[in-house]
């Protein structure tokens, strides 16, 4: 076989497995069936086969009328399983290769951040977020008091860093890069003893860190699971917001997602989710919750 035509045949070859599985929503509709690509995080994919974006997921695959089907995946590969693209997001945000594409719609909690708007798009937001330190009790460093001002709350906990080694974790909502805190003399400690956010605060337990930044979500489990263990130090960034990720060329399927995302809002399915997996969440991020019925 000529060289040129093995190259043009892997090239086919790559591109029809690309589109044979990157589909819209009358393509799904089609197939019957959407594939959620989820990591285990918090309570949002349990890895128990439950979960808040697991849930919504299965609705929306019954609202489409489709199979509902659960991809796992790992943070490291769950955009690339998304979108087929093997990308890099340091020191600037490239394409370095393909792979197979496994899912249709991304859910676990994740966050929005601006460079993974340049490779897919997000629905509506899904649940709010924020970035807090957390640390032993035992660690010396001791809660901030709050002053009423977001701006110099992160402030004044940014300088508790200085205290003790903390955990951070790249290409994640706790990459320091995004709250500039490279650079500035603290203890940083990338945490690489997984991929998955759920270990941080076990390895923190094992006094392999004094600190750690963490997002809300996980905050609020650990402060339940972990009770007297962990406390809260303060806020690391301003709000965020977590949302469903999708393919850039699956904008109906995006809009079928958020037209749908906005009904269980207003019938009140929503926040009865809410209540079963982050019961707390409205007491430690009510604005985003104003307002939403709950279903009885």
């Amino acid at each position: 076989m000529a060289p040129f035509f093995r190259r043009w045949l892997a090239l086919a070859l790559a591109l029809l497995t690309h589109c044979a599985f990157a589909d819209d929503l009358q393509d799904i509709r089609t197939r019957g069936v959407l594939r959620h690509l989820g990591v285990p995080y918090a309570n949002f994919v349990t890895g128990s086969g439950d979960g808040m974006d697991v849930e919504i997921v299965q609705l929306f695959a019954r609202h489409l009328g489709v199979r509902y089907e659960f991809v796992p995946s790992t943070w490291g590969d769950v955009i690339g399983d998304l979108t087929g693209k093997e990308v890099r997001f340091k020191p600037t945000y490239r394409e370095v290769g393909t792979r197979p594409v496994r899912g249709d719609i991304i859910a676990n909690g994740l966050t929005i951040l601006p460079p993974r708007k340049k490779i897919i798009d997000y629905s509506d937001p899904t649940f709010p977020s924020a970035v807090w330190l957390l640390a032993r009790p035992e660690a010396g460093v001791r809660p901030i008091k709050p002053s009423g001002n977001r701006e110099q709350d992160i402030k004044t906990t940014k300088a508790m860093l200085k205290l003790g080694t903390t955990f951070v974790m790249d290409n994640s909502c706790l990459d320091p890069t995004l709250y500039d805190l490279e650079g500035k003399g603290y203890k940083l400690k990338r945490f690489t003893g997984s991929t998955n956010l759920n270990d941080i605060v076990p390895a923190l337990l094992k006094h392999e860190s004094d600190m750690t930044l963490l997002d809300v979500p996980d905050v609020m489990v650990a402060m339940e699971r972990w009770s007297g263990q962990v406390m809260v130090i303060g806020p690391i960034s301003e709000e965020q917001r977590m949302a469903a990720a999708f393919r850039k060329d699956s904008p109906e399927l995006r809009k079928a997602f958020n037209t749908f995302l906005a009904q269980i809002k207003q019938d009140g399915t929503y926040m009865k989710l809410v209540k079963k997996y982050f019961r707390a969440a409205p007491r430690y991020l009510p604005e985003f919750f104003k307002d939403l019925p709950t279903r009885p």
